[in-house]
């Protein structure tokens, strides 16, 4: 079979034992280099990415993407929804109330950021119904005033479906003891799981049950909207903003989670950049050694010049020695990358649950994602496979100039 004297020999190099053991640790640190490398970036690229999906997914598909609200009771926020749902990027409206308190049951106290919805329309700018693990949000019915709470905060309080909690709401109201809170008794009717901070600060009830914890008139304070693009949710509410009138204002997850979003992704700027630098390194090492393979082999190199080997043909030689460093050192960087990123969510889990470390309490969700993008991937192989390439040209350049009266002058 034809193989090219270039390929053949420098496939020979890169097999053969040298007599210098220091030249194949160089050769052997640099691929391990890489390796390492490649795989701690496609790992580490992968649990950014994970954060960011559990963010979009998650935490955004519990809070409001976008709202418009009213400084005004709406009574009629039937319109208002249909008005926001013409515009292409609204996928679908639902109205809301707000209202902060706490919730104590059993001599425990939490805080709580209650929201009064409609379970008709919920579905179409929330995920809770996916993440129900008892009861369901078509247990809240006006005037019976039940109540839907995250699973970490029904655990916080010792509670379960059909117990009771009462919710404490900051307004004052006068009585012949004096100004004391508001009250209110709720039926747990639902309990979900997202896993995110979302299960521990908040609940759902009735709208019109919460109109009446207000002492306002039936209605909303304004609609949820869920867009088919929430970068788009600054544009998209001024652009309804502007079609009413002044007594209306917008919000959007930008001032809520905007921050969170945004330290992700520098993160994942500023960590791929550090260790792309390992990469970076690991190449440089790959030039050490094919300068010192180049020296070791000088008389091996004359020989070659004066059997006819052109300049080029030295140069392929080497280049392929070290190309085959990269290719070997990437691949299974690539490998143990894609492995570590299967199942490093699972793996830091069982080691939390076993030893009780809490690693994920600073962090907005409870687990260790995960998310490997294939085209991370891909690029990072390229990214390392041509730097490890660029990586010979020098020292193959060298070798081509070795003359051979200089290189056997002393042999």
């Amino acid at each position: 079979m034809f193989k090219p004297i270039s390929l053949y020999i420098g496939l020979r190099y890169t097999r053969a034992r040298r007599s210098n053991h220091f030249i194949s640790f160089i050769a052997l640190v640099s691929m391990i280099g890489l390796t390492l490398g490649v795989a701690v970036l496609i790992t580490v690229l992968s649990v950014m990415n994970g954060f960011d999906r559990e963010l979009k997914n998650r935490v955004l598909g519990m809070i409001p993407q976008a709202t418009v609200s009213s400084t005004q009771i709406l009574t009629d926020w039937p319109q208002l929804a249909d008005k926001a749902s013409q515009h292409p990027h609204v996928q679908g409206a639902a109205p809301f109330t707000q209202l902060q308190g706490m919730l104590t049951a059993h001599g425990q106290v939490s805080g709580i950021l209650v929201t009064g919805i409609e379970p008709k329309y919920e579905p179409k700018v929330s995920i809770i119904q996916n993440f129900m693990v008892a009861g369901s949000i078509d247990g809240l019915q006006k005037g019976e005033f039940g109540i839907v709470l995250g699973k970490q905060l029904t655990d916080s309080l010792g509670l379960g479906l059909n117990d009771n909690v009462t919710l404490v709401l900051p307004e004052a109201t006068p009585s012949p003891a004096g100004v004391v809170p508001r009250f209110k008794r709720f039926k747990i009717v639902g309990i979900f799981s997202v896993g995110a901070e979302v299960d521990s600060m908040m609940g759902y009830i009735a709208l019109n049950d919460a109109a009446t914890l207000l002492r306002l008139p039936d209605g909303a304070q304004g609609i949820r909207l869920k867009l088919d693009d929430i970068f788009a949710a600054p544009q998209v509410t001024r652009d309804i903003i502007q079609e009413l009138p002044s007594n209306f204002y917008g919000s959007d997850w930008t001032y809520t989670h905007g921050n969170l979003f945004s330290a992700i992704q520098m993160e994942k700027a500023m960590v791929s950049l550090l260790l792309f630098l390992i990469v970076l390194v690991a190449a440089f090492n790959i030039v050490s050694s094919l300068v010192m393979v180049v020296t070791d082999k000088k008389a091996d190199i004359a020989i070659l010049r004066t059997l006819g080997a052109s300049p080029s043909t030295i140069t392929k030689i080497f280049m392929v020695q070290g190309t085959v460093i990269g290719v070997v050192g990437t691949l299974a960087g690539a490998l143990l990358g894609i492995v570590f990123a299967s199942s490093i969510s699972g793996f830091l889990g069982w080691i939390n649950q076993i030893f009780g470390l809490n690693l994920f309490d600073a962090y907005f969700i409870n687990y260790l994602p995960s998310h490997l993008k294939w085209q991370d991937v891909i690029l990072i192989v390229g990214l390392s496979l041509l730097l490890s390439f660029l990586a010979t040209i020098y020292p193959a350049r060298r070798a081509a100039k070795i003359q051979p009266a200089e290189a056997l002058r002393y042999e």
